[in-house]
């Protein structure tokens, strides 16, 4: 598994910049898909379930943004973190390395905010007689109010997961066996709460768009105006994904890919 991902690794940084950044596009749109998936399956539940019913069937339906990206081909920057192995191992420059990931959050975050857009444009935030609207900015509010080490923090343990979701893929040979164990990994960190930049590249946009070009009836549907959502604007959402960036880096280039090489591959 730890030299099928120092190789994947070195294969990425091959590749030239048009090709990776399309990737990342498609990444970024495929991670919105899982994430809208997820906030319809919620939408408008309220208390009719149990908090922990309803966090996992977010996780569960959220997973298929990831299922998508590594089965369908993509390429998304938090799973691209585990690149650090071939840097570790000398197979790629830390020059190489920073290129990647610097095309990949570039395409990752082309994708996404153009899926939110689209997402709002079609009116999907009117489903449910506003309910799924409500909740989009209801989840995008929570994590606009998070404090900067809260942030750091859940985006350290949101990407251990993500990358050990797309680690134990190297162990898998067949599309079912790769679902199956990217699946649990993910549920776990959409449920618990932790923080996936990508993922935020989606939901605070279609929030914000949401607040800034809903039509009044949505507003009234729901007895809330735009102002109900004060904490929500570009520059929390902003606030947001540099700590959760930073910790998603250090959760899955550290913590998942640093502590593999080093058990695994430090010795050749």
């Amino acid at each position: 598994m730890a030299l099928k991902c120092e190789a994947a690794g070195a294969d990425k940084a091959a590749r030239d910049a048009l090709s990776l950044f399309t990737l990342a596009i498609l990444a970024g749109a495929f991670i919105a898909f899982g994430a809208l998936f997820s906030t319809v399956a919620v939408a408008g539940f309220g208390n009719d379930l149990p908090f922990g019913v309803v966090r996992l069937l977010a996780g569960v339906t959220f997973s298929l943004g990831l299922i998508l990206v590594v089965i369908g081909g993509a390429e998304l920057f938090t799973g691209d973190n585990l690149m650090v192995m071939a840097w570790a191992g000398r197979r790629i420059g830390l020059g190489a390395l920073l290129r990647v990931w610097a095309i990949v959050y570039a395409g990752n975050l082309v994708g996404s905010v153009a899926t939110a857009a689209l997402v709002v444009g079609s009116g999907q935030h009117e489903l449910g007689g506003g309910a799924v609207g409500l909740a989009a900015l209801s989840i995008a509010q929570a994590k606009a109010e998070l404090g900067w080490v809260e942030a750091l923090l859940r985006g350290v343990l949101c990407n251990v997961l993500v990358c050990l979701a797309v680690w134990l893929t190297f162990s898998a040979r067949t599309v079912t066996g790769k679902v199956m164990v990217i699946v649990p990994p993910v549920a776990a960190f959409v449920a618990a709460g932790f923080e996936h930049s990508v993922a935020n590249l989606y939901f605070f946009p279609t929030a914000l768009f949401v607040k800034a070009f809903a039509a009044e009836g949505f507003w009234m549907a729901l007895a809330r105006t735009p102002d109900t959502y004060g904490a929500l604007t570009w520059g929390t959402a902003l606030g947001n994904l540099l700590p959760v960036t930073i910790g998603n880096v250090i959760g899955g280039a550290v913590l998942v890919a640093g502590v593999y090489w080093f058990v695994y591959l430090r010795r050749r």
